[in-house]
């Protein structure tokens, strides 16, 4: 870290996938990290003890109306699709004005990406995969024993990669889903996304969980990256509608919920976010 007087800066905490304050994925953001480094924003990341914390930037894109830098307690990532929507939010409740009436773009490690007001939601569009495709047999054999499961109760698997290297896996039921008991220490450095169909009539179509062993919280609350994957796979593999709304956070005690729609323009993955924290933070 390099030597900076620290000053006040504008701070939001918001949460989100959730109408309902603290029943969604928390997420810090420093509207304004301007001069702060590399090093800075990782520690104050780890710090918060958050699934992620946001920097705001000004563009280095024409194109965009802002920059963020997305960083775990150990990491940063290219894309987020949680830290894409709350970052989003701060940024218009900060006062920011999109250079498009409707749409904003952020600029990230992974590129540019749209983000439009959706049915009273910000929903972001789903960034293309850069490795896609079913796993092989050794990943396979360790997805079903890091779950705990007999390998025929995977019914699919496949990597869906947009940033974080996450892994999909299908189970017949929500019910499996809720079930789960993973084995951490099996499940080694892979991050796997579990998903299965709700009875019809649940009010949601599926149950998601994702496990990140190593990381500050190994089960997340509600995860855009991961949604926005599994919604190309199983709408591109025709086992979900071209409308759905995913659960997720259950087994944590929350209550995400993942909008996801596909049009002509692609896939988008929305939600809601509401501001729990607002004030200034000394960085």
């Amino acid at each position: 870290m390099t030597s900076v007087t620290p000053r006040t800066r504008p701070f939001r905490q918001v949460d989100v996938f959730s109408d309902r304050p603290y029943f969604g994925n928390p997420l810090a953001v420093v509207v304004d990290a301007d001069g702060l480094d590399t090093g800075t924003m990782q520690h104050y990341a780890h710090w918060t003890n958050l699934s992620e914390t946001t920097f705001l930037l000004p563009p280095t894109d024409p194109r965009a109306d802002y920059r963020v830098r997305i960083f775990t307690a150990s990491e940063e990532f290219p894309f987020a699709g949680h830290p894409t929507l709350g970052s989003a939010h701060a940024w218009l409740e900060a006062g920011g004005v999109p250079k498009n009436d409707g749409v904003l773009v952020q600029e990230c490690g992974a590129g540019l990406v749209k983000v439009k007001h959706d049915a009273g939601r910000l929903a972001f569009a789903a960034p293309p995969m850069t490795r896609f495709g079913p796993v092989d047999d050794a990943v396979r054999k360790q997805l079903a024993a890091a779950l705990r499961l007999p390998e025929d109760a995977v019914i699919d698997a496949s990597w869906l990669v947009n940033g974080p290297q996450w892994i999909g896996v299908l189970l017949e039921s929500a019910e499996q889903v809720l079930a789960l008991e993973p084995d951490l220490l099996a499940m080694g450095d892979l991050k796997v996304g579990v998903i299965g169909p709700h009875a019809e009539g649940s009010g949601v179509d599926f149950e998601v969980r994702t496990f990140i062993p190593g990381d500050a919280m190994v089960e997340d609350p509600v995860t855009g990256s991961f949604n926005a994957g599994a919604a190309q796979w199983l709408i591109g593999s025709g086992r979900a509608p071209e409308e759905y709304v995913a659960a997720q956070g259950t087994a944590l005690g929350r209550a995400g919920r993942i909008h996801v729609t596909s049009d002509e323009t692609g896939i988008w993955v929305g939600g809601a976010a509401v501001t729990c924290i607002e004030g200034s933070v000394l960085l």
